[in-house]
This record gives structure tokens, sequence and C-alpha cells, in this order.
């Protein structure tokens, strides 16, 4: 199947002009805003705290802090992305102009994602005025930072297309993300918990992004790497698998 990059490519311009008009609040305000994180724990809990498996506690939490903005701004990215064109009704142009559903996502999804990857560069490249870091496995860090944006602005990209209001958009991220990544594991390890609480931790989903994206920085983890590996790939799988159906049945796409 040929693609029509011209139509990909419009898409993803479009969407990556609406980041440079809303700078603040796409890329400054994320920043900011995990860098009071940093001076907050690092300072205030880092003090009790010294270190977490032989890490620095402030360096512990920044592979945490770059998820927790990687999944709220790949959602939001997306969600919002998509749902525009559904409120404003272009989303009938979009639909009957000579692209595919494929094409569609990769525009959308593809220009999520790389606002997500460049910010979590970003906060990465913040964190090291705060902390001293290292990556031990650099190649892993990029990929889970990719595989991650790309997973999470499909999810946004689905939240965008059920959305029938702006406060729906929030939801998900504010109520389900952010709680569960703060119960991941993103500000300790979970072999600190009692063993059935560490059982029930296992149910949650982004345990598994954040050890394996922990591990690629220091070299531990929470959860065997290829267990976490597997996981994240299972999310994307899940997630593609729901776009083509919403494709196929043609679910609120109109409404």
């Amino acid at each position: 199947m040929k693609l029509n990059y011209y139509g990909i490519r419009a898409i993803y311009q479009f969407e990556m002009a609406r980041t440079r008009r809303t700078l603040m609040q796409s890329v400054i305000a994320p920043v900011i805003s995990t860098s009071l994180y940093f001076i907050v724990f690092g300072s205030a809990i880092g003090s009790r705290i010294t270190e977490m498996e032989g890490i620095s506690y402030g360096a512990f939490i920044v592979p945490g802090l770059i998820m927790l903005s990687l999944l709220t701004q790949s959602i939001s990215n997306a969600s919002f992305g998509i749902y525009f064109p559904k409120f404003s009704g272009t989303i009938y142009e979009l639909l009957s102009a000579p692209i595919s559903p494929l094409e569609i996502v990769l525009g959308y999804v593809g220009a999520a994602a790389s606002k997500s990857i460049v910010l979590g560069l970003i906060i990465l490249f913040t964190a090291t005025f705060f902390v001293p870091l290292q990556i031990d496995h650099p190649f892993w860090m990029l990929f889970y930072l990719v595989i991650t944006s790309i997973t999470f602005s499909m999810i946004g990209f689905i939240i965008g297309i059920w959305a029938d209001g702006f406060e729906k958009l929030q939801v998900v991220p504010l109520l389900i993300i952010t709680p569960l990544t703060f119960l991941g594991g993103s500000f300790y390890s979970i072999s600190v918990l009692p063993p059935f609480w560490q059982m029930i931790a296992l149910l949650n989903p982004v345990v598994y992004l954040v050890s394996g994206f922990r591990w690629s920085f220091y070299g531990i983890q929470d959860v065997e790497i290829w267990v976490s590996l597997g996981m994240t790939m299972a999310f994307l799988a899940i997630s593609i698998a729901v776009v083509v159906w919403i494709f196929k049945t043609g679910y609120r796409l109109k409404k």
C-alpha cells in the first residue's frame, strides 16, 4: 500500500505548528512543574531518604518524573489534536479527503509522540542541573522514550475519539493516568512495599513502564526487563487494535 505522504505531512505540520503557538502550555509549563518536583522531592524528601537501591533519591526519581510528564502530555496532545476537528466539524473534511485511516493516525499520533519525545529530552536535560545522572543503557532509554510516547499518544487518540466534551479529555489523564503513575513506583521502589502490596502494585501497568525506563538509567528494576518490554509492546498492540476497530466501525467519528 502506497502512503499519502503529503497528507501525513500536512496533518503532522499542522499539529506541530499548534505546539509552537502554545509553547507555554505545551513545553514550558510541564518543564516548570517537573522542576518543582525535583525541588520539593529532592530537597524535602531527599534530605530524609538519602538513597534508594544505592542511587541518590533525587536521581532515583528522574525516570519516574520523565515518565509522568511523558504519559500525561502524550495523551493530552493526541486527544486534543483529534477532538478539535470533531468539535469544529472539520473532521468531515478529513474523512472525505483522499487519505486513509492509517495516514490520519500516523499524522496525529506522530505529531503528539514527537512533542512528548522532545519534552522528555528537555526534562532529562533539565534534571542534570538538579542531580547527577547516569544512563547505563542509552539505546534502551531512547527506545522506552519513543515507544511509550507512541503508545500513549495512541491512547490519547482513542480518548479524543471517545470524548464528547472538553471535560472528558481531562478525565483519564487526571483521574486514571496520574494516580497510576504516582502509585507505579515513580517515587519509590515497589520492593519497599510489603509482599501483599507488591502483588497489588504489579496489577498497575505503569509499574512495568517505570521499571523498564529506570533500568535503562541505572540497571535496577522492580520487574524483569523482558517482562517490562513485553508489557510495553502489549500496550501498544492493544492500542493499535482499538484504533483499527474505531475506523472499521466508525465509532464516534461523526458524532
